[in-house]
């Protein structure tokens, strides 16, 4: 059955139980809850719909016109119904349920339970950010999600410019109110975050890239003549000029207002129950119930490690050094090392990526059972989106196949992008990394729908820095400059687990958690103010790569260890991806279970 066949039937399941007799009760069958919950979910995330593209190859769009509601009353209202949902998920559990309905049952409610006992921190989060806050993400958003294929599309394209007026008077609520309740960003966080405001509202209307991108599509549809498109246009620009950019500058106002008061202290614990709020988001997003203290000397002794393996290959290829990050930096000062920070080198450095892509493809056969269907390119991170956000990220394809899945690379300071972390980072970001995981997921036809969409961040980034270590075992890092870039990758993980539970937890200053940072990976100091800003407005997220990563690499060895000669790496990635993500400790007993059976056949 095709994706989309199989995404029809489950919409057809989804009718049946809301016009069935049990429309507000337990409908007849689980999978039929499922699919009532996950309907009912997406019908109030309009550009969640968006993203997933299930509904337009059927000619429903009737959610391409409109936003999220950004309210602090819609994000308490979702909690209510968390448990809602939660309640009725229980009425099966004690139902025949088969294998995979059980193990879907618990993957939804763990995410509920966790969603619930974080009520008390609702306010907690920072939703304006130079991360990944609203004011930037929605933009991005209209950008790189939102499709324009004919005049309906630009017409919902023009809605949705001018809903982010009422959006972004939500964020400037949310962030008043937050701020009476003793939650204000440190003043660092504010200041990014105007700074990328300014970035994308210093040019004129018509100029913006908002406008410049409906300017661009409009003139390439067929069926659109000159003038239509010339209205669509100056609809556009007075949406901008009347509304989107008057919204932001009343944002930006009230950050300032914010900023005068802010402190530097960038830790949870300075938050009204800081501590509780960091265990509550380390949980959700490393999915175990290892402490702060606990993941911290973790840290540590995984960079003790891998300083180790670094030493080792620096001796082998006849440049030993004391200080691993020291030969790293002289490494990277290398000729041939750096890309010239001009236009020339973005290029080179983005056909880089795709040739490392279409090689790693052509041997995924070798290794995993099934391969993504969905093909993946490579992009520029916008440009007003640079100062603030990570270094690579990956956007998964829609179900509708109408894009690729996209790769995007961070080019603000090429000069300090070596050529020898160019293959660790695509291995990452695309295959057999992000790309790999999230698409298999979303293509499989026997997981439930939400099980395709789910996010866990432990398992998701787990597996693509899982993926960094396998492409090295398999021969896909083939000189010693290249297994230093997947070291210096690791070992940067590995450091954030030190940092993240430094600032969170043991009350770290920005500056400290810096210098900490720069000793450990001889990063350029500017790239590592840019990562402990992240840390700051996304407590718990950094540690997730590590200890999901470490996880997977554990019930490996033990699989094989426990097999033998019967171990077969194609089975155990199939059984590791073929589930979709999910929380590492339900993983880890299915795995336990993988290896009962196959060690009594």
């Amino acid at each position: 059955m095709s994706p989309l066949r199989a995404i029809a039937a489950i919409a057809l399941l989804a009718a049946a139980a809301f016009l069935g007799p049990s429309i507000w009760g337990k409908p007849w069958s689980i999978d039929h809850f499922f699919a009532r919950e996950l309907v009912s979910f997406a019908l109030q995330h309009p550009m969640l719909l968006s993203y997933a593209r299930v509904l337009e190859p059927y000619g429903l769009d009737f959610h391409s016109d409109e936003l999220e509601d950004l309210s602090l009353e819609a994000l308490r209202s979702q909690q209510t119904r968390a448990r809602r949902v939660l309640a009725g998920l229980r009425e099966y559990d004690g139902d025949p349920l088969s294998a995979e309905q059980r193990s879907s049952y618990r993957i939804l409610e763990w995410l509920l339970e966790h969603r619930i006992e974080g009520e008390p921190f609702a306010q907690h989060e920072y939703p304006v950010n130079a991360f990944d806050g609203w004011q930037g993400f929605l933009p991005d958003f209209l950008l790189n999600v939102h499709q324009i294929h004919d005049e309906g599309d630009a017409q919902a394209y023009l809605a949705r410019l001018a809903a982010v007026e009422g959006a972004v008077d939500q964020l400037i609520v949310r962030v008043e109110e937050a701020a009476e309740a003793g939650i204000v960003p440190p003043r660092f966080v504010i200041e990014r975050s105007r700074e990328g405001m300014a970035e994308f509202t210093a040019k004129p209307p018509e100029q913006n890239v908002l406008v410049t991108k409906l300017e661009k599509r409009s003139a390439e549809l067929e069926g659109i003549d000159e003038s239509t498109a010339a209205r669509l246009v100056e609809r556009a620009v007075a949406i901008l000029s009347g509304s989107l950019l008057p919204a932001y500058a009343r944002l930006d106002a009230a950050l300032g207002k914010l900023q005068a008061r802010a402190e530097d202290r960038p830790g949870a614990s300075h938050l009204p129950q800081g501590h509780a709020y960091y265990a509550w988001a380390l949980r959700g997003h490393t999915t175990t119930r290892l402490t702060p203290d606990q993941v911290h000397a973790l840290g540590h002794a995984e960079v003790a490690r891998i300083h180790a393996e670094m030493r080792r290959l620096f001796a082998a290829r006849g440049t030993p050094v004391e200080d691993p990050v020291q030969g790293l930096q002289a490494l990277s000062r290398e000729p041939g090392q750096r890309y010239s920070d001009d236009a020339r080198g973005r290029e080179e450095i983005l056909a880089d990526h795709r040739a490392v892509i279409e090689e790693a493809s052509a041997r995924l056969p070798e290794w995993f059972t099934r391969v993504p269907r969905a093909p993946v390119a490579v992009e520029r991170v916008p440009v007003f989106l640079e100062g603030g956000s990570a270094g690579a990220y990956y956007n998964p394809a829609p179900l509708d196949g109408s894009k690729p899945a996209i790769f995007y690379k961070n080019l603000a300071h090429l000069d300090e992008s070596p050529r020898f972390g160019v293959r660790t980072l695509t291995f990452h970001e695309a295959v057999p990394g992000h790309h790999l995981q999230i698409a298999l997921a979303m293509e499989s036809a026997e997981l439930p729908l939400f099980r395709r969409f789910v996010p866990f961040t432990a398992f998701s980034e787990g597996w693509a820095l899982y993926a960094e270590r396998l492409a090295g075992e398999v021969g896909l890092l083939p000189t010693p400059e290249d297994r230093l870039g997947q070291l210096q990758a690791e070992n940067f993980r590995a450091v954030r687990l030190v940092v993240d539970t430094g600032l969170h937890a043991k009350g770290w200053s920005r500056e400290h958690a810096i210098e900490t940072m720069v000793s450990l990976t001889g990063m350029a100091p500017s790239d590592v103010a840019r990562e402990v800003e992240r840390y700051v407005v996304a407590p718990g997220q950094a540690c997730a790569y590590k200890i999901g990563q470490l996880k997977i690499l554990e019930l490996r060895d033990r699989a094989r260890e426990a097999l033998g000669s019967a171990f077969d790496l194609r089975a155990f990635h199939a059984l590791v991806l073929d589930g979709g993500a999910r929380p590492l400790e339900l993983l880890e007993e299915e795995v336990d279970a993988w290896i009962e059976s196959r060690a009594g056949s």
